[in-house]
């Protein structure tokens, strides 16, 4: 059992199975939303009861919103500004003490970040109301209004894939509910405006923690560019988080249902509290557990592969993988016999010359992610004589080519109101198809000429 898996144990859901949400989170990305609708109702009111028992520090006057969004980000403003003076002073990193590090925090915040901005989907049918425009305007910028360079969950499936560390299995339950609250708040858009409402303005204000994970990620040579796109949208003046405000602002009622609207506005902002959070996910890492999780997985697949001239330990590495909860003795023998020799540069072990390269006789046995952690794992507190500047400049963004359909308007074809709400929906967005509806949907909006 991983770090992970025993801090889910302790986390504020509510589990109705073992891989409910998973289940759940898959159906709805898989489309499947006329047959799990009654679930996802039961399953949002469920967070929500949850939710209602945590203490909230939403201002009593919602009129008071805008200054509390502007005291929070002056809030983490400082205290990027403290953790900036503390790297230049020599501090170490706070979240990620080495890329394998990193690269299991991307792997695991992925079921949330595949369906960025889903919750917003629902809005896209009030385009007739201007109420809606600023919740519309979010989530097609999540969808990079059609352009495959800036749609979030292109460019966090790109990451995945340019790192090799894209799920490979089913996580641990526990990371699926915050996507299936997204995937079901934004399927159920009208029966949950008021929570919509409350979880949009919670998730759009700018946590510390997305502006440490962009420095370090930088640092550790993973482009932040998905990261630092948010911290630009997201911003408190102009972006997500102004928009966010003045959406609550515009429709919340001034009928006797207004007081039934807030409290339940408070309760949708208290599901981003629900789940295990990013900074959770950074502190349950613990690199040689992941290791041996990870070689547990794989001896089931290996336990036959090899020949039998080599023993460690007199005992063939067939009989070391058929055996089950072997792995952390299996990597004591491999330091014994010396074939891997830990606090080093990862070269000088001969297992490693075994899985990197192309010409190693295990190469591809194990993905980028894996390789990672046994990396990191054998340099243990090995460092590189060049140390990097945390400072640097790493990557920078060049200039993307537009699609055709957004250098001539008027060549691209035109497609029914509810074809186009429905391209544009969570599962289907980041497909060609998707993109292309999306830049339709755009332009018209902003054209005054979506018409159902």
């Amino acid at each position: 059992m991983t770090s992970l898996q025993l801090l889910s144990e302790r986390s504020a859901t509510a589990h109705l199975s073992n891989g409910a949400h998973y289940s759940l989170y898959s159906r709805l990305l898989r489309g499947q939303v006329e047959a799990e609708r009654d679930n996802a109702r039961d399953f949002l009111q469920e967070q929500l009861e949850i939710a209602k028992t945590l203490p909230s520090n939403l201002p009593a006057d919602l009129n008071e919103l805008s200054t509390w969004v502007a005291s929070n980000s002056h809030s983490v403003a400082e205290q990027y500004r403290v953790y900036l003076e503390e790297r230049r002073a020599g501090g170490p990193r706070k979240f990620f003490t080495n890329k394998a590090h990193a690269l299991y925090f991307l792997q695991s915040v992925a079921p949330s970040k595949l369906v960025d901005g889903a919750w917003l989907y629902g809005t896209v049918k009030y385009a007739n109301d201007w109420r809606y425009h600023g919740l519309i305007r979010t989530y097609l910028e999540e969808l990079g209004d059609g352009e495959p360079a800036l749609n979030h969950v292109v460019l966090y499936r790109n990451l995945l894939t340019e790192h090799d560390c894209a799920p490979i299995a089913q996580l641990d339950d526990s990371l699926y509910l915050q996507g299936a609250i997204q995937l079901g708040l934004g399927h159920l858009s009208d029966e949950f405006l008021p929570e919509i409402l409350g979880y949009n303005l919670g998730y759009e204000q700018l946590p510390l923690h997305l502006l440490i994970t962009s420095f370090e990620l930088s640092e550790l040579g993973i482009d932040p560019y998905y990261f630092t796109l948010h911290v630009t949208i997201d911003n408190a003046s102009s972006g997500h988080a102004y928009k966010a405000v003045q959406a609550v602002l515009d429709l919340l009622p001034n009928d006797d249902s207004k007081g039934e609207f807030i409290e339940r506005l408070r309760a949708g902002y208290l599901l981003n509290d629900l789940g295990i959070g990013s900074t959770d996910i950074v502190r349950a890492f613990d690199l040689e557990e992941e290791v041996v999780s990870m070689l547990e997985t794989k001896s089931t697949f290996g336990q036959h592969m090899h020949s039998d001239y080599c023993r460690l330990e007199g005992r063939t590495i067939n009989d070391w993988l058929a055996t089950p909860g072997q792995s952390r003795q299996l990597l004591s023998a491999l330091e014994d016999r010396g074939w891997i020799k830990r606090n080093q540069d990862p070269q000088d072990s001969r297992f490693w010359q075994l899985i990197d390269g192309p010409g190693a006789v295990m190469f591809g046995v194990f993905s980028g992610y894996e390789m990672q952690l046994l990396k990191d794992w054998i340099a243990g507190d090995w460092q590189a004589s060049e140390q990097s500047n945390p400072f640097r400049t790493r990557f920078r963004r060049r200039p993307v080519a537009t699609t055709d359909t957004e250098q001539s308007p008027r060549s691209a074809p035109s497609l029914p109101f509810e074809k186009l709400v429905e391209l544009i929906a969570p599962d289907s967005h980041p497909t060609p198809e998707g993109l292309a509806a999306t830049r339709i949907y755009a332009r018209q909006l902003a054209q005054g000429s979506l018409t159902r």
